[in-house]
């Protein structure tokens, strides 16, 4: 994640690709439906899972949320690039890449 920061896009609902790579894995996407709010916190739906993404200005804390259950959480760097969030779970050994794809009304 050492690439050049940019300013987080603007908020409201989006329909993304979320890609995930384990160790030396090939990453493996998916669409989601996120929405952000306030440049500060993101809720990433995929299927019955939902990640909520607290971003401060170095940190980004994640919890993933199954239902009403709390299935795991993390904290991590992270960084803009674009439409593009990375981050990472450095103890699982995996990578995150969020593309917001498309705006929605």
């Amino acid at each position: 994640m050492a690439a050049q920061a940019t300013a987080p896009p603007q908020d409201g609902r989006y329909d993304g690709l979320l890609c995930v790579s384990v160790a030396t894995t090939s990453a493996n996407c998916g669409p989601v439906e996120v929405e952000l709010n306030n440049g500060t916190q993101a809720q990433v739906r995929v299927s019955d899972i939902t990640y909520q993404l607290w971003l401060y200005p170095s940190r980004l804390n994640a919890v993933l949320m199954h239902g009403n259950m709390q299935i795991h959480q993390f904290e991590s760097g992270y960084v803009w690039q674009g439409l593009t969030l990375q981050f990472a779970d450095t103890p699982k050994n995996a990578r995150y890449e969020l593309k917001l794809v498309d705006r929605r009304p």
